[in-house]
């Protein structure tokens, strides 16, 4: 048993602004989409370690500039309504094609919870611009 991982809702695009142009589509920086997520599983006698990874693509706006970017990437594990995983990291993408789209992969190896007696534990990545919260 490896655990699908899912998208929430909300959590699949993001975009970035210039400062007080939220919303403005002609003030966008870039916007960033992620397009598929996988895993992988390896276990102990008590734990399960996964392997999270995200890919997508970031394509910039009409206010959008070489140089890097930070996206912020949650993975979360949770059981029932328990949150047992959770980290928010902030990947640095190199964007340096103001015409067209730069591709990313991002993984997260590190994600540890007990091995559950059910298969009730269900797996997000997605972006998130709120508080870390690690």
């Amino acid at each position: 048993f490896c655990p699908q991982v899912s998208l929430r809702e909300g959590t699949s695009s993001f975009r970035t602004y210039q400062q007080g142009g939220d919303g403005d589509a002609s003030r966008v920086i870039y916007q960033a989409a992620i397009a598929d997520v996988t895993r992988s599983c390896s276990y102990n006698a008590s734990q399960v370690t996964m392997n999270v990874a995200v890919a997508g693509r970031i394509v910039p706006g009409p206010q959008g500039r070489t140089g890097a970017i930070t996206m912020p990437i949650r993975i979360a594990v949770v059981r029932g309504e328990d949150v047992v995983y959770t980290q928010l990291h902030q990947y640095p993408v190199q964007v340096n094609d103001l015409a067209g789209a730069t591709q990313f992969v991002f993984n997260d190896p590190n994600v540890t919870f007990e091995l559950p007696p059910d298969r009730g534990v269900r797996v997000f990545a997605g972006f998130d611009e709120g508080p870390s919260g690690n």
